[in-house]
């Protein structure tokens, strides 16, 4: 069994992960704290058979990415807040035309260039909806070093399956934490690729969801010819403004992820068997709260963690069952309450929501959250 142990840095294990996953392209600009992973992958890449290349700036990044996939490679970029703000129009462009590729945003505070060398998980709606219209999205938080590598090559992974952009959405913290990891069953991983036309060209319609949700795909430079468009399209690529097909299309490229949030989401549980305070915790923050759980029980107080590894789509399910059995839920975040917003409307005053909440560019400690589980025990 193939095993690695070393100390790595966050957004190394992200360009680790990604080369694990069959990373062929790479398109991005500089920007911190994201900047190691364009730095490692432009060492990186060209030796293992892959292209990277710097780009002017974020929105052309995100062109070069889709461009990129469109002709079979799997294709990443990596960026932060403001950065994502500019990759927005051709992240929603991924989503309408059913184009996969791993955006990965190591999340720093805001609005505008806002903080640039301090955490934040402010972006987490820009995340859900930082492209205009209803479309699809998947995105996941890890929330250490070891996790960041395993949750790059599942982003890329969902991606390919479902056709669809998948965001990696990381924070200072992580991205420049180092940590001992150790990496095992490499060479047991599963990696997955997007499903290919069974038919000859001629008679290959790029959108023909009639077996499947999501359309076999057929790369750029293998024989096949189509359409590629941001317009609402037909099953040929080609725009329609027919009511029937626009309400059909809209609603595919959704369902194809509502209806698989089962197989999407992942969550790790911890203490709740018993427990009779909640937290949801995600990302960085979730690291300060597991602390927090376990100083709490070492005083005998009945808390446990629910902790997403995929963001969106959300874990409603999980976050009723917690509902269930406690009396509240405390909500820690590197922002406002963006997502104690989504887990109240998920709860639906079954208990009530604790937020705790810094926008000052420092972490959340174990204590602070602790001083709210005395509070309320």
């Amino acid at each position: 069994m193939e095993k690695i142990v070393r100390v790595m840095q966050g957004n190394e294990a992200c360009a680790e992960g990604a080369l694990k996953a069959g990373l062929g392209f790479f398109a991005g600009y500089p920007i911190t704290p994201s900047s190691e992973i364009a730095e490692i992958l432009s060492e990186k890449l060209p030796v293992n058979g892959g292209k990277f290349i710097q780009m002017e700036d974020e929105i052309s990044a995100m062109g070069a990415v889709i461009g990129a996939s469109l002709t079979g490679v799997k294709a990443m970029t990596a960026t932060s807040g403001p950065g994502f703000s500019l990759k927005q129009e051709n992240i929603g462009f991924a989503c309408m035309a059913e184009i996969p590729c791993v955006i990965v945003n190591v999340q720093r505070g805001g609005p505008s260039t806002g903080t640039p060398t301090m955490p934040s998980q402010g972006d987490v709606m820009q995340a859900r909806w930082g492209s205009h219209g209803d479309h699809p999205i998947i995105t996941v938080v890890p929330n250490g070093v070891k996790e960041t590598f395993y949750l790059t090559i599942k982003a890329f992974n969902l991606s390919e399956k479902y056709r669809n952009p998948v965001i990696l959405l990381m924070d200072e913290i992580i991205g420049h934490v180092y940590e001992k990891v150790e990496l095992t069953g490499l060479d047991e991983i599963r990696v997955i690729n997007r499903k290919k036309p069974e038919v000859p060209p001629e008679k290959y319609l790029p959108y023909d969801a009639s077996d499947s949700d999501i359309p076999p795909m057929a790369n750029f430079g293998e024989g096949y010819r189509y359409h590629v468009t941001g317009l609402v399209h037909d099953e040929t690529g080609f725009p329609t403004n027919n009511p029937e097909k626009i309400d059909k299309l809209i609603r595919r490229i959704n369902s194809k992820i509502t209806d698989n949030v089962d197989d999407i989401t992942e969550v790790e549980e911890i203490y709740l068997d018993d427990a009779k305070i909640g937290i949801f915790s995600y990302g960085s923050t979730s690291r300060s709260a597991k602390r927090a759980v376990s100083t709490a029980r070492e005083n005998g107080i009945k808390v446990g963690l629910l902790r997403p590894k995929v963001i969106w789509p959300f874990p409603t399910r999980q976050v009723q069952e917690l509902a269930g059995s406690v009396k509240c839920i405390i909500v820690p975040e590197l922002n406002l309450g963006q997502i104690a917003h989504e887990v109240e409307w998920a709860v639906r005053d079954k208990v009530e929501i604790i937020k705790i909440n810094r926008v000052d560019g420092e972490p959340i400690r174990p204590q602070e959250i602790l001083d709210v589980i005395k509070r309320v025990a």
